[in-house]
């Protein structure tokens, strides 16, 4: 019997564990928090803090292989796994040159992967050089620690630097600029390569953002087919840029005349991904577990067209799911309720997915049931 040891005990975490136990497979988890979502499922679970270098040896120690849920960790924790032996998916490597937007930047640009424009700057006077450059609206990033938005300041205007500059942290977390893209659509691939080198592309999922967080997910994406084709190719180039090894998000923009920017990775399973477990033969999950164990990768094909909603807090409290009857009046939607105690506001607290005979009956449904549920 294997056993996986997860980095992170969040839905991610859960959903991994949730399909990985067909296969016999063990899972020990580390996650600071008591009652995390992957808590009531996971064989073993270490309380301890992501920075909490000897929690991780222990664990490490009794599995076959690490992974994680989420990118904000230690490298050199991992590193130091893997200079005992011990086998961390995807490499102390791969996340080093994903965990710092800037370093990410550069690394698809050194592999002529198409990226928007950018350049680190570290304070306002560098930001004025950029906006010179690029011109307004400028897109103002940390480089680490940011999702969901967070970590993101949009700048219309000169008068809105020294603003944007001090809600980032006024110099104490590194930053860069970006050129504002005017894209038609925001898209994003699952790829996935295995300890083999096997590697396996998902559909190109639709994304839609509400206040920069995911809100809904459609696929296939409605673009042309030499987009979709670019797409893929790109796709293919960050596995083998990056050494990927397991799942790996690559969130990108469909540009006004049709080609692909690399907006932004994650060495992991992603919200934009969901949609798998009821729309393809093989879910981001269980080809996780594959890739990482070393077994054949499964089929990627989507079967029917396939949307998922996010369910996402409004108010801040405890967290009572209501309207579940209701919302299952919907015959070919599957909800997804993560477990956590608390729901805050732009929490993710689960997500609902349907499948259909067109995209729009299918987001009929989730929309349908988003409507009746609460948290």
């Amino acid at each position: 019997m294997k056993k996986i040891g997860i980095i992170g005990g969040g839905q991610l975490g859960k959903m991994m564990i949730l399909d990985g136990k067909r296969l016999d497979t063990q899972f020990a988890v580390l996650d600071p928090t008591e009652n995390c979502p992957a808590h009531s499922i996971a064989d073993v679970h270490i309380v301890a803090g992501f920075d909490d270098v000897d929690a991780i040896i222990r664990m490490a120690q009794d599995v076959d292989v690490v992974t994680y849920e989420f990118e904000h960790i230690s490298v050199e924790a991992l590193r130091r796994l893997e200079k005992e032996g011990h086998k961390v998916y995807p490499s102390a490597e791969t996340l080093s040159r994903i965990q710092n937007k800037l370093v990410q930047k550069n690394w698809l640009a050194k592999h002529n992967i198409p990226v928007p424009d950018f350049m680190g700057v570290e304070g306002i006077k560098d930001i004025e050089a950029a906006a010179a450059i690029y011109g307004y609206p400028l897109i103002l990033k940390t480089c680490t620690g940011g999702y969901d938005g967070k970590g993101n300041a949009v700048i219309e205007n000169s008068g809105e630097i020294e603003t944007a500059y001090k809600a980032l942290g006024a110099g104490s977390l590194p930053l860069m600029a970006e050129r504002c893209i005017d894209f038609e659509k925001e898209v994003s691939i699952l790829a996935c390569r295995s300890e083999n080198g096997e590697i396996s592309v998902f559909p190109v999922a639709e994304n839609v953002h509400k206040n920069s967080i995911l809100d809904e997910t459609t696929v296939p994406a409605v673009i042309s087919d030499a987009s979709a084709a670019e797409a893929m190719e790109v796709a293919k180039a960050c596995l083998h840029a990056f050494d990927a090894c397991g799942m790996m998000c690559i969130e990108l923009f469909v540009t006004r005349d049709g080609h692909i920017l690399v907006n932004e990775l994650a060495p992991r399973p992603h919200n934009s991904g969901h949609y798998t477990i009821e729309g393809c033969y093989t879910s981001q999950y269980e080809q996780h577990v594959r890739a990482i164990l070393g077994m054949p990768l499964g089929n990627a094909a989507l079967i029917r067209p396939t949307a998922m909603k996010n369910i996402i807090g409004d108010r801040n409290g405890n967290a009572c799911l209501t309207g579940l009857d209701k919302a299952y009046a919907f015959p070919n939607v599957k909800i997804h309720i993560y477990g956590k105690e608390q729901v805050k506001v732009g929490r993710k607290m689960g997500h609902i997915t349907a499948t259909g005979e067109t995209l729009e009956e299918a987001l009929a449904e989730v929309r349908g049931a988003h409507q009746v549920l609460g948290i």
